[in-house]
């Protein structure tokens, strides 16, 4: 079987690596533009790219699909099959329709639930207790296809957007081998989706990782798990920007104190009231700075209760 595969990040690289390490004859690799990345704002090749030209396989990196040209070169590979991965375009039909086995798509949710672009960290924001991975059938809808294999895992109290992205990137690539080794008899019984389920998975933007103090502490706790590793939650403190990555909720009562007071202060923790309850701060960041916990942070700044944050 010949196959295209296409992709970019990471969560794509771990599914690529599966395939290459099971022999499986992977003839070309699509990914995004190589784009510029760290201080330096150097361009940078995509995990999935870095991959691909270890193995030397040929890479494609179509801005689109418009060109014929682009058409064309795939055609040229004459795939039985195009696995996508995080890919980051939408495939118009003509490109759907020319592998002989047509696309197929491993997606981080319980389709219909979290059709988009974030669909791990939205899982988390939302609260849900359990997500997983699907193999669809691509159509030119967002997520829409039919399913051929789904499997599940919890989402834990404890997990955070990255923690969940690792598990799950290992579970498709692991789902992904399964299905390919009954790939037709499975899109023969491939499973439509109840449209009227689905939630949207919006991409995420760096204004939702500012935290409102006034909401409960179990959904600001959700938004710091669901933002880390990116965008990462923030409030304000002392006019700076502070980063919290990782939070807890405390079982007590807020008392007199407002929404984003701090009520207390040990060696490892920061309390703060919230609009529902209080949240334990246990790493946070100043800018310029590293990610640290906060008996680090006491160690070199003075914060005290009765302050602000927000």
């Amino acid at each position: 079987m010949r196959i295209i595969f296409a992709g970019t990040p990471d969560f794509a690289a771990e599914t690529l690596k599966a395939l290459l390490t099971n022999d499986y004859n992977v003839c070309a690799v699509y990914t995004q533009p190589d784009r510029p990345a760290g201080r330096g704002r150097k361009l940078t090749a995509s995990p999935v790219k870095q991959l691909a030209q270890e193995y030397d396989i040929p890479v494609e990196q179509p801005l689109n699909f418009k060109e014929e040209e682009a058409k064309q070169i795939l055609a040229n590979y004459q795939a039985d099959l195009m696995i996508v991965v995080a890919y980051g375009l939408l495939l118009p039909q003509a490109v759907l329709d020319t592998p002989s086995l047509g696309c197929i798509n491993v997606h981080a949710s319980l389709l219909p639930r979290w059709r988009g672009a974030a669909p791990i960290q939205r899982a988390i924001l939302a609260g849900d207790t359990e997500t997983g991975v699907c193999i669809m059938q691509m159509e030119a809808g967002l997520d829409t296809g039919p399913v051929l294999a789904r499997v599940s895992c919890p989402i834990t109290a404890e997990d955070t957007a990255q923690t969940l992205h690792d598990r799950l990137a290992i579970l498709g690539a692991d789902t992904l081998l399964a299905t390919l080794s009954n790939i037709v008899e499975l899109q023969s019984k491939a499973q439509a989706q109840n449209d009227e389920l689905t939630c949207y998975a919006a991409k995420l933007l760096k204004p939702e990782a500012e935290i409102d103090w006034q909401q409960p502490a179990t959904q600001i706790v959700r938004q710091i798990q669901a933002f880390n590793p990116w965008p990462v939650a923030q409030t304000v403190w002392k006019d700076q920007v502070f980063r919290i990555w990782l939070a807890t909720t405390v079982d007590e009562k807020n008392m007199a104190a407002t929404s984003g007071e701090i009520i207390a202060v040990n060696k490892t923790s920061i309390d703060v009231a919230t609009g529902d309850g209080i949240l334990r701060l246990n790493q946070i960041q100043l800018p310029g700075k590293r990610a640290m916990p906060v008996a680090d942070f006491l160690n070199a700044n003075t914060i005290k209760a009765g302050e602000h944050f927000g």
